[in-house]
């Protein structure tokens, strides 16, 4: 199933920075590939994920590549980690302060150099815009881009074929569910995979 999903994946279309978004559905769940990871003779798939609210596939894809704010963007947070700990970055606890809430942002004034962690946000767009790509299928209603987002990503995590390469800059994190999966997430993996209705599903939402 992980093999077919991948043949889907790949005979999308795919965008790479710089990307028009106006051509992605507005509602939908997206497929990150990322340079130099194979799998399935092939792209590998390294993300998978999607949004909660109406309307807002291009907005979260956007918070990915372009808008250069960690605490929007998990997966921006998460190629952070794994820079600095590749680095030995001693500010690296800094990364993992969110200042999303006013209060947070009262609580937490003076908390560090902004100058690094604009350097840092920078180094992780440029990561990202450089080394990553994705396609895009459409699910319009929210219960359902949930639920296959999960499977989608159980699928994978559970393919025995699906597996890092040495130099993947995941195998830094500290977090030891990206390290062992190979995917830059940490949730909904090692579930129920996709079934047979779900591909069908899904060949009819590629965009």
């Amino acid at each position: 199933m992980c093999a077919e999903l991948h043949r889907l994946a790949r005979g999308l279309r795919r965008h790479r920075f710089p990307f028009d978004p106006s051509v992605f559905p507005r509602n939908g769940i997206y497929l990150l590939f990322e340079d130099g990871e194979g799998g399935h003779d092939g792209d590998r798939i390294v993300r998978v994920g999607t949004h909660t609210g109406p309307n807002q596939l291009r907005s979260r894809v956007q918070q990915h590549f372009i808008k250069e704010n960690k605490d929007r963007s998990i997966f921006r947070k998460h190629i952070g980690r794994a820079l600095l700990r590749r680095d030995g970055d001693p500010l690296a606890p800094l990364w993992e302060l969110d200042l999303t809430a006013a209060e947070a942002r009262k609580k937490n004034a003076g908390w560090g150099d902004q100058v690094w962690l604009a350097k840092i946000e920078k180094l992780v767009t440029a990561r990202i815009q450089q080394r990553f790509s994705f396609v895009v299928l459409e699910v319009p209603e929210k219960e359902e881009r949930l639920r296959l987002e999960s499977r989608l990503i159980s699928t994978v995590s559970l393919c025995e074929e699906c597996c890092a390469s040495p130099g993947w800059l995941g195998l830094m994190s500290p977090k030891e569910r990206i390290r062992e999966s190979g995917l830059w997430l940490i949730n909904e993996l090692y579930k129920e995979p996709l079934s047979e209705d779900d591909m069908t599903h899904l060949r009819r939402g590629g965009a």
